[in-house]
């Protein structure tokens, strides 16, 4: 069959370096075409069929499917025309997505559904030699799942046609089940073995398989059953002498194991047996009874549960922790790895449980290989990777290779590279020997930290913008070995002057980590020369560095030195003071200059507030007597609406009509010179008041209300057009449109259900687009009784699976950014920052289904261009927001001094201004001064460059009432 399918596979392409042929020639063509198409269905349909139990069926050469198969070529052979026009197009079709999956993969071999579409197309176009290989460079970089695996393996099955095609197909079986514990992948390798019993050594091979099975997967309460049947049917199929006491043995062993159906399996083994149960068998079988009924909850929690269930399997493994049973803990760690193969933390508990207990080398490197190749973006796996493989011994080639691959992870932070590379240098650093002058192993150490800072400087600052090691940790170690290890602190001194001409000469602590270097391993002259730098140089606890340096002096120095370092810190020292001394100032003022703003704005606002009062009130003067005016003193301030309306609020009401005519006033401004008369207008308010029905919320039935704002104020009918919206969620009993004094809607209201699940599934329609605005709904909450209460749906921590995309242009479609993205991963989620309005602000957010593709994603991304505009983007990991300081909890000028980078020398607070000099200081603009003293304020504000207009006695009047 696999030479049939290779040399149809082959026909097209002689077809298009032969040319254009006769007519008798371009039909073979299609009717090989053809074939390989029927071909490839009927293998595709083929490997769906499980191999049956029994051995002896499994040695015929060509099985019923192949038949089946034969029979279908040869007829679509003899009538090509039939099927030809239903493939011709689809197999075009495919075969340029073909070539685009593997364009795709050239670029970036990392990318998984990439690798899985292709292999599913190959193997529908019937490519066999192409899927075989697709296949097999897929699980070198991937450990392929179960259904991957299953259908591999039922592919090489149906095919396989003598000894070495078995021996192909049992390679196949080895590498599946050390990628995950999958009990049906046992099960078709035991299947499969039994067919190969005839060979030599197949009776071997088949209970080895079975009893390699029954080890990893036999107990598996829920799936580990069918082995040990499938076992105990072979070794009761087979006729031998030795049968019966191996078939015992087999259901002794499964009857002291607690698996489900455990009670059926006891009577067939009493049926089965000729003999009575003995007692001990009994008892071991009670015992496993016992202890099922103390796994059963964790497993009914597991059944009932959905993928990955990661919650109840830590909770299963912390069952099966504190019992103890190394056996029992590798399997179930497995079984939850199965689900949760990108969970990182995962892989190193289960490592970390391995590395101290078991210790088993072929075991620990096992588990730590799996957890790179599920994992590879996670730097901690990496380490203890390559501390495992140090830690049983392996080759220092083996180690090193590990390491490279390491680097080409892709990971997706700045200090991920400085953590596997000091990873790297300390095993390094473990296997020299500096009880000789030089070795091979030295030199490698030093080559490897050259190499590390350059690497750091080239390749990670290139990517990241940083390097990730600005604290030059690894330069810090180098130095130290090379002082205490080797000797050498020349060398040690030049790594330390490197350092700090990196920017870190500012730091006290850097200068006293390399002062006591000078201690231990230098000289007294050279510990003196550090200090003296360290005083000159040294911005964050100047007075620390001076202390430092005077102690020695007091115990080392001679006078000279002593009235050196004296004069050297008192001068340093009060730089330092009249350094703060000038921040404090020009902070001083920076605080006085945004009261005074603040000052100004309120007094704005006030004046404002009080023109338009007094121009609302000219009016009715003119016109009306003062008893009027008297009458409607408490109307007028009733008129006012609580907030200022928006101008897409100020929509008539049904009937009203306007008459009003603009003419300028003296001071060039308008005036309103044809109003209706105010009786007319408060009756017309009044009405509007009366048919206004009042809202009332009642709090009990906040767990069934949803709250619904930022809805556009000139929508009509909120209630009858939200209805069919919300409704889609559950039964709506009621919605509850806020409105003005004025009839006017307010852009919010509440949405009440019959069922609590309907406003918690209502919740999810937040941000839903309603008329061109972004419809925000949250959960009704009293802000009286929980005033701290806010409602963000989105995570404001590093999230490593998701990216922020910025500078995108502002007519970019979500199905445009999606349609980028998808070519990187598996797109879950993807939302468009916008404001409240609707409008875009050109930011993203794109989450991925694991780490990996953000990391890839965030590769090839950064930087493209999309409408004319360059893209940034990076991990998710927005800025904390800063928590304005609270005033009890400034310093008081007599307070500890805090640090210069924190609010300066004596803290942000406002007493700080006390501490200025008297020609500092700078009168209030609050408080003008006066010849005789301040100034009395105005009792009404007004502008200054204009004169306050007269007021009548109404006006006064209305001023009294307002107090």
């Amino acid at each position: 069959m696999a030479t049939a399918a290779a040399t149809s596979a082959s026909e097209p392409e002689a077809e298009s370096k032969a040319g254009p042929k006769a007519d008798g020639e371009e039909d073979e063509v299609k009717a090989a075409r053809t074939r390989r198409k029927v071909l490839s269905r009927a293998v595709a349909a083929a490997t769906y069929k499980t191999v049956g139990p029994g051995w002896d069926q499994q040695e015929e050469g060509v099985s019923e499917s192949d038949g089946d198969e034969y029979a279908m070529a040869s007829s679509a052979e003899s009538s090509p025309g039939e099927y030809e026009w239903e493939y011709d197009e689809e197999e075009e079709k495919n075969q340029l997505e073909i070539e685009r999956l593997e364009e795709q993969l050239s670029i970036n071999v990392y990318d998984y559904n990439c690798h899985v579409d292709l292999i599913r197309l190959l193997r529908l176009e019937g490519e066999l030699t192409k899927v075989r290989m697709a296949r097999q460079k897929m699980s070198e970089i991937f450990p392929l799942t179960e259904e991957l695996w299953l259908e591999w393996l039922h592919d090489e099955i149906s095919m396989a046609q003598d000894g070495l095609d078995r021996e192909h197909v049992y390679d196949l079986f080895e590498k599946a089940v050390k990628d995950y514990i999958c009990p049906n992948i046992w099960l078709e390798y035991g299947q499969y073995s039994v067919g190969g019993i005839g060979q030599k050594g197949g009776l071997e091979k088949v209970r080895s398989v079975f009893e390699r099975a029954l080890s990893s997967v036999g107990l598996h309460m829920t799936k580990g059953l069918a082995l040990w049947e499938a076992y105990r049917e072979f070794e009761s199929a087979i006729v031998e002498a030795a049968r019966l006491e191996k078939v015992h043995s087999l259901f002794r062993r499964q009857l002291a194991i607690p698996l489900y159906d455990m009670e059926a399996t006891f009577a067939e083994y009493e049926e089965w047996s000729e003999d009575p149960v003995p007692e001990s068998v009994i008892q071991n079988y009670n015992k496993a009874l016992q202890q099922l009924e103390k796994y059963k909850p964790y497993e009914e929690a597991l059944l009932q549960a959905e993928a990955p269930r990661l919650s109840e399997y830590q909770a299963y493994i912390d069952f099966e922790m504190k019992i103890g049973d190394p056996a029992r803990i590798q399997l179930i760690f497995e079984r939850a790895l199965v689900e949760n193969c990108l969970v990182p933390d995962l892989w190193i508990r289960y490592s970390q449980y391995l590395d101290r207990q078991l210790k088993v080398k072929d075991l620990v490197l096992s588990v730590h290989n799996r957890a790179v190749r599920n994992c590879p973006w996670t730097v901690a796996l990496w380490s203890r990777y390559l501390l495992a493989m140090e830690r049983h011994g392996v080759d220092h080639q083996v180690i090193s290779v590990t390491f490279e691959k390491a680097l080409n992870a892709g990971f997706i932070q700045a200090t991920d590279y400085v953590e596997i590379w000091q990873a790297y240098l300390d095993y390094l650093r473990r296997r020299v020997d500096f009880k000789q002058d030089s070795s091979k192993e030295l030199e490698e150490l030093r080559a490897a930290f050259t190499r590390a800072l350059e690497y750091l400087k080239q390749e990670v600052e290139e990517r990241f913008n940083e390097s990730g090691d600005p604290s030059c940790v690894i330069m810090q170690n180098w130095a130290r070995i090379e002082a205490r290890l080797c000797n050498n602190m020349q060398k040690a001194r030049e790594l330390w002057d490197s350092i700090m001409t990196r920017g870190n000469a500012k730091y006290a602590n850097m200068w006293l980590e390399y002062y006591n270097l000078e201690r231990a391993h230098g000289d007294t002259q050279h510990c003196r020369k550090a200090l003296h730098r360290a005083v000159q140089c040294t911005s964050d606890y100047p007075e620390h560095v001076c202390e430092v340096l005077l102690t020695m002096e007091r115990t080392e120095g001679s006078l000279e030195d002593w009235d050196t370092a004296v004069q050297k810190t008192e001068t340093r020292l009060a730089r330092v003071n009249e350094q703060r001394m000038k921040a404090a100032e020009k902070e001083a003022a920076l605080v006085q200059q945004e009261e005074e703003k603040a000052e100004q704005r309120k007094r704005a606002r006030a004046e404002k507030k009080a023109l338009k009062k007094k121009k609302k009130t000219r009016g009715p003067e003119k016109r009306g007597a003062d008893e009027d005016d008297e009458k409607e003193w408490g109307d007028d301030e009733e008129e006012q609406p609580s907030k200022r309306r928006r101008v897409e609020n100020s929509i008539p009401a049904a009937g009203e009509t306007q008459n009003v005519e603009v003419a300028a006033g003296p001071a060039g401004k308008c005036a309103t010179v044809d109003v209706e008369p105010p009786s007319k207008q408060k009756e017309k308010a009044a009405s509007l008041k009366r048919d206004m029905p009042k809202v009332l919320h009642d709090s009990s039935k906040d767990s069934i209300t949803v709250f619904v704002s930022n809805l556009p104020y000139s929508m009509q009918e909120p209630d009858v057009k939200l209805r069919p919206l919300f409704e889609a969620c559950g039964e709506v009993v009621q919605i509850r449109p806020i409105f003005s004094n004025r009839g006017d809607f307010r852009g919010y209201c509440y949405v009440e259900f019959k069922e609590e699940k309907s406003a918690l599934q209502a919740l999810e329609m937040d941000r839903k687009s309603v008329e061109g605005r972004p419809m925000f709904v949250s959960p009704c909450v009293d802000k009286s009784k929980n005033p701290d209460f806010k409602v963000f749906r989105y995570s404001t921590s590093l999230e490593k699976h998701k990216l922020f995309i910025s500078g995108l242009p502002f007519s970019c479609t979500k199905e445009e950014l999606e349609e980028i993205c998808k070519a990187h991963g598996t797109v879950k989620d993807l939302r468009l920052v916008t404001n409240r309005a609707g409008k875009p602000k050109g930011l993203a957010y794109v989450e991925y289904e694991n780490e990996s593709q953000a990391s890839q994603a965030v590769m090839k991304m950064d930087g493209m261009t999309i409408k004319e505009n360059v893209i940034k983007v990076a991990i998710s990991n927005p800025p904390q927001r800063k928590v304005p300081e609270k005033p009890e909890t400034r310093k008081a000028p007599g307070g500890p001094m805090l640090l210069p980078q924190t609010y300066g020398a004596r803290g942000k607070g406002r007493t700080q201004l006390s501490l200025l000099p008297r020609a500092l200081q700078r009168p209030s603009a609050a408080a003008p001064q006066a010849e005789n003293g301040p100034a009395a304020a105005p009792a009404v504000a007004a502008p200054a460059a204009t004169e306050a207009p007269k007021m009548s006695n109404a006006d006064f009047a209305k001023l009294f009432l307002r107090k």
